[in-house]
């Protein structure tokens, strides 16, 4: 296919305001590495180790490595394109508006699925440090607070993230400390740290299935390219901003994962429910309650940038003609995005009262996965577009958006049956809601969508 499509999509907000420009290359920085280094590390260590054994490092580094291939394309589109929508409206340019309501709405899926799978972590064990409330209470009062802080503007979620992100990073250097005297004081067992394969599984397969799991350590980066609008030079911010925060993550994973297996016996590490909460208590010295405190920042900080992008996401995919209209309408003053806010937010509160962190967490990649091999083969297609000057955007090797693919479908071979199982469906849903969308596109009269569509209702 080739970007010939590219007029089918409709501009929806050509005469109506847009969104804000406020975002620096320092607080793009800190978006992205707030948003890496969210729930992932603090809960999913732990289930890692029940996939590799204690080599918990191992599966880290791998996903980091497969997270920076995909990353380059969305480096290159989001600079290249640098619209509210992200993976929905490169794959629209790509391959057309099917496609493209396809992508949106995994993608979308998958922060909301996101969302609330954090609404739940939040009123999980980290809470019960300071309070025992019911999870459904916590997650209702949760979510009202991050959407109301989310309406209220694109500066004040990142003044709000710039902190949050300051707290993970100084919990996770505080676990790497710890960890790093319990072993100094001969307490650890470093020969934990090149075991690998666990029950059946040979070393290869048990690397392979620990990454799936650690890959949604890394997923965040790609919530990044929907705010690339609100960024003031996206062209020359984005790459530096997006690789600087994905290797800064990937060093202080990679370290946590190394003091979390040899200082925590394996079995203990896979049974506990805040596995960091583990180190803590075996070194001593600094009470439960702080990091329990950490870990609730980072859990509410993640949630908050992932809330930012699904409605971003609605925004511009409302503004591409793909959702209804009203969910583009911004505020007058505000100019940001609130029926996509409240809309988001209430399918999140409705998963996050019906589901598990762990089925969502899982879901969430499968979907992902998705999304990632549709990004990177759309960095080949667009290419082709003779139209595009190459000098102004950041450009990747061809071949990383090949490799990018190719690890999206590796990794989709290890997810396993049930989360397929659930994550189809939502598949098949995002299919039968693009083909009524395309019906209903082939039913208008033309210039019809556009004059429905000129701007968003403020």
């Amino acid at each position: 296919m080739t970007t010939s499509q590219t007029p089918m999509v409709p501009s929806v907000a050509a005469a109506g305001p847009g969104l804000k420009k406020t975002l620096t290359t320092p607080l793009l920085f800190l978006f992205i590495l707030g948003d890496v280094l969210g729930a992932g590390v603090y809960v999913l260590v732990g289930q890692v180790a029940g996939e590799v054994g204690g080599a918990v490092w191992v599966p880290l580094v791998v996903a980091l490595c497969l997270a920076l291939l995909t990353a380059g394309s969305y480096a290159e589109l989001a600079t290249k394109y640098p619209r509210a929508g992200g993976a929905s409206h490169y794959t629209t340019l790509a391959y057309g508006p099917f496609v493209g309501f396809v992508i949106g709405f995994c993608m979308l899926a998958a922060g909301i699925v996101s969302v609330g799978a954090l609404a739940r972590a939040f009123g999980g064990d980290y809470l019960t440090e300071f309070v025992t409330a019911p999870i459904a209470l916590v997650a209702v009062l949760f979510l009202i607070a991050l959407a109301l802080l989310n309406a209220r503007g694109i500066s004040e979620s990142m003044r709000a993230n710039s902190v949050a992100t300051l707290i993970e990073v100084g919990g996770l250097i505080l676990i790497i400390g710890l960890g790093a005297w319990v072993m100094l004081r001969g307490d650890g067992d470093p020969s934990r740290l090149t075991r690998l394969g666990v029950h059946d599984k040979g070393p290869a397969g048990a690397v392979l299935s620990g990454s799936v799991l650690a890959y949604y350590s890394f997923v965040g980066f790609e919530t990044s390219v929907n705010v690339a609008e609100e960024t003031r030079n996206p062209r020359r911010s984005y790459p530096r901003a997006l690789f600087g925060a994905l290797v800064v993550a990937g060093v202080i994973y990679a370290l946590v994962g190394i003091v979390a297996s040899a200082v925590v016996p394996t079995d203990r590490l896979v049974a506990s429910s805040g596995p960091l909460l583990e180190v803590v208590e075996i070194a001593g010295g600094v009470p439960e309650w702080l990091f329990s405190a950490i870990a609730l920042v980072a859990v509410a900080n993640g949630a908050l940038l992932t809330g930012i992008m699904s409605s971003r996401l609605t925004y511009g995919m409302a503004r591409d003609g793909l959702l209804p209209a009203f969910l583009a309408r911004v505020l007058p003053g505000r100019r940001t995005p609130w029926t996509a806010i409240a809309t988001t937010t209430g399918l999140s509160l409705l998963l996050a009262l019906t589901g598990d962190v762990a089925t969502l967490a899982s879901t969430l990649v499968l979907l992902l996965l998705v999304v990632f091999l549709a990004v990177n083969v759309a960095v080949l297609v667009l290419r082709r577009n003779p139209g595009e000057h190459e000098r102004e955007h950041f450009r990747v090797p061809t071949v990383l958006p090949i490799l990018g693919a190719a690890s999206c479908v590796l990794l989709s071979t290890r997810v396993e049956a049930d989360v397929w199982a659930r994550g189809l469906p939502l598949i098949g849903a995002g299919i039968v809601l693009g083909l009524l969308s395309a019906v209903r596109r082939s039913r208008q009269r033309p210039g019809e969508n556009e004059s429905h569509t000129s701007g968003p209702v403020v």
